[in-house]
């Protein structure tokens, strides 16, 4: 009989359901986009019964599938766009608002609030986070303080609060278990990252009641079953997608490093066991909790990425797929244009909120191709001041980057990130690392496979080197960040 694990993938445009064979094979992937919602400027929000429905058809697909009918779902794991929050009623299920997703602004004011509070030391301190609207925290305030009578609600313990990975499990275990892991819990700036605890102080702050928040385990760990038509699946891990991805890269050591290019671009360092110092505005997260120990890693955050190329296609419709981004690019002369996409603000190394997206260097002579072109780099661009940031804090000069997530199959891309960071750049041969990530842990909870195990199944599919001078790359830089100095604070306060 053939054995499966299923992951599921839950991002922030699409649900995925990814099926692998007992071997770490991927044999199919089944995805439904769902709607993204923009009530005013600067507000994005999910509807959470969208993405549960989006989810589970998905994952119907998945196991009505013939070869899965006839053999045996040994675990599942979820992996999930992080912070995007969900505030629901603990007895009937139904939420109280839309899920704030992380691109979300409209709490920027409490923030500011916080910071006057004093709370910017403590909260990087013990959180690991800075203060701003991307983490759950301040989304958590705001849907209980601007929902009618759901403040009254959570104070007498009739709401639940979760990440997207807590509310999926939620409706997967039919309302028995209201739980999470660390490294989804680091992302909320309420999580004690020194500790493993929820933070008295950050509560009280946000006037968040502790009875509304999920039970905290490791991100390999039993969290329930799934019950179908054709039998019961344990549900063994949940990480955040970000932390999913350096696990699917068998990143498991210290100095160990990856990008990955989605909506956004997130790119991780693993630390040990250690919280690393970092002067320079980046995070402190939990990358996992396995066997009872916590491992952790330096983030980085650039906001938009993938969704800049969305842009291209959808806004300003100068492409109709994303993958005419790489022809273009080759076959388009060297402008001296810039796209800083701010759109929603910049995070690593410069968390400014106000910060809003502009184009730089036009001429009478630009074309669209030049501006499809710009904005395209801008992803490495963006991902080369988040590792700056991160070698000089962590004392650790990278040699090696690996990469993966959508955009990274894109040639120039990954040509153009190895010639502005002058590192090599490796790719896998299955760039779906969040997937796998789930997938590996969940294996690893059941003990299918050994760490040692994992770390043998990546399979490189190219390695880019950089092929440019110092002096070109010093001149790039140079214009690239004159071009963000010129969008911060954009925004009034």
């Amino acid at each position: 009989m053939s054995k499966f694990i299923i992951a599921l993938d839950q991002g922030t445009t699409s649900s995925r359901a990814v099926l692998f064979d007992d071997k770490g094979n991927c044999l199919a992937i089944k995805q439904k986009e769902f709607s993204q919602i923009f009530p005013q400027q600067a507000w994005v929000e999910h509807c959470p019964k969208e993405i549960w429905q989006s989810q589970e058809e998905v994952l119907k697909e998945i196991l009505n599938l013939p070869e899965v009918q006839s053999g045996e779902v040994l675990a599942m794991g979820i992996t999930n766009q992080r912070e995007t929050t969900v505030i629901w009623d603990r007895k009937t299920g139904e939420p109280v608002y839309n899920a704030l997703v992380w691109q979300d602004k409209r709490t920027a004011s409490i923030c500011e609030d916080l910071r006057k509070q004093g709370l910017a030391d403590y909260c990087k301190e013990n959180t690991g986070l800075v203060i701003d609207s991307y983490f759950s925290g301040t989304k958590i305030k705001w849907i209980l303080d601007a929902v009618e009578g759901a403040r009254e609600k959570a104070d007498n313990g009739d709401l639940c609060f979760g990440t997207i990975d807590t509310w999926l499990l939620w409706n997967l275990t039919k309302g028995s278990s209201h739980a999470t892991d660390y490294s989804n819990a680091s992302r909320t700036l309420i999580y004690n990252i020194k500790e493993l605890q929820w933070d008295e102080k950050m509560l009280e702050a946000l006037q968040i009641p502790k009875s509304i928040l999920p039970e905290v385990k490791d991100s390999a760990s039993y969290f329930g079953v799934y019950e179908s038509a054709d039998g019961v699946i344990p549900i063994t891990a949940i990480i955040g997608d970000q932390q999913s991805a350096l696990f699917g890269q068998a990143c498991f050591e210290k100095g160990m490093a990856k990008n990955t290019y989605g909506t956004g671009c997130f790119l991780l360092m693993n630390t040990g066991y250690e919280i690393q110092e970092s002067p320079s505005g980046l995070l402190n997260t939990i990358a996992w909790g396995v066997d009872g120990k916590i491992t952790y890693a330096l983030e980085g955050s650039v906001f938009v990425a993938g969704a800049a190329i969305q842009w291209l296609r959808d806004g300003l419709q100068l492409i109709d797929d994303a993958k005419e981004t790489q022809g273009i690019s080759e076959e388009t002369e060297d402008k001296d244009v810039y796209v800083v996409p701010a759109f929603a603000g910049l995070g690593t190394p410069y968390w400014d909120m106000y910060s809003r997206g502009a184009i730089f260097g036009l001429t009478r002579d630009t074309g669209k191709d030049h501006i499809v072109k710009a904005t395209l780099e801008s992803l490495a661009y963006q991902s080369k001041d988040v590792l700056d940031a991160m070698q000089k804090d962590s004392g650790i000069s990278l040699k090696k980057l690996q990469v993966d997530g959508g955009a990274c199959a894109n040639n120039y891309l990954m040509q153009f990130q190895a010639d502005i960071l002058d590192v090599e750049i490796e790719r896998p041969n299955l760039i779906e690392s969040t997937a796998i990530g789930a997938a590996y842990l969940a294996a690893y909870a059941i003990g299918l496979w050994s760490m040692e195990e994992i770390k043998e199944k990546r399979k490189v599919d190219k390695v880019f080197s950089s092929v440019k001078e110092d002096t070109w790359r010093k001149a790039k830089s140079n214009r690239w960040d004159e071009a963000v100095k010129r969008t911060m604070n954009w925004v009034e306060q």
